[in-house]
This record gives C-alpha cells, structure tokens and sequence, in this order.
C-alpha cells in the first residue's frame, strides 16, 4: 500500500520525537547511590548539598552546578566538572576568598565520570 507524502512526514516525524525524548533521557546515565558513595568518601558533602533550600554550605549545590551547565556541550562540561574535581584549582567562595579545591580521593576514571554525570543529571 502506498502512503501520502504528508502521512509519510508525519509518521517520520513522530518517531524522531519519540528517539528524541528517549536519548534524552538517557543522556546521563548515573548511577546515584554510587555517585553519593564517591562524594562522601572524599568529603564532598561537607562543602556541597544537592539542593538548594538545605544548610548553607561553602560550595555551590550541586542542583546550581548542573543548572549552570544545562544546555551546554556535554562533553566539555563533564571535561570542565572533571577538571575542577581531580586537580584542585582554586575555587572561589561568597565572601570573595579563594582556595585550593579539594581533590576527589579515587583515581578510578569510572568513578569519577558516574559522579560528574550524576552532578550534571540533577539539571532534569
């Protein structure tokens, strides 16, 4: 049986949004209790919380960090987020002073990949 063009476009387009809408969804694919698991081995919850509206803290929320990367090339912010979490440069705090990051304690690039992509999941 042979379709209409505009049937054929149609049904074409339905099945990009649908692939569109699952690729999104799997963009990141963290795996949260081992991400926490990683933060809290090397003390990260004592500077961050996930959400803002918790204790003040020194560093940003992480829900802040994943919005200020929202949108943006994925490989370069999880490269950016990687980079900032493994050589300890200097992060800047509210008051204007600035000091060395803490260096995340695993060398497992796996490990910190799961983190930075679970950081950067909490944008969704």
């Amino acid at each position: 049986m042979k379709y209409p063009v505009s049937a054929t476009l149609i049904a074409a387009g339905v099945c990009a949004t649908v692939v569109s809408f699952a690729l999104a969804n799997t963009a990141w694919s963290a795996d949260e209790a081992a991400a926490k698991a990683t933060a809290r081995q090397s003390d990260c919850f004592r500077c961050h919380t996930v959400d803002p509206g918790k204790k003040e803290k020194d560093g940003p929320t992480w829900r802040s960090v994943a919005e200020k990367y929202k949108g943006k090339d994925v490989a370069a912010s999880k490269a950016r987020l990687t980079a900032h979490i493994t050589s300890g440069e200097k992060a800047k705090f509210a008051d204007g002073h600035e000091e060395e990051h803490k260096i995340i304690k695993t060398q497992d690039p796996a490990e910190i990949g799961n983190l930075v992509e679970w950081i950067l999941s909490l944008s969704n």
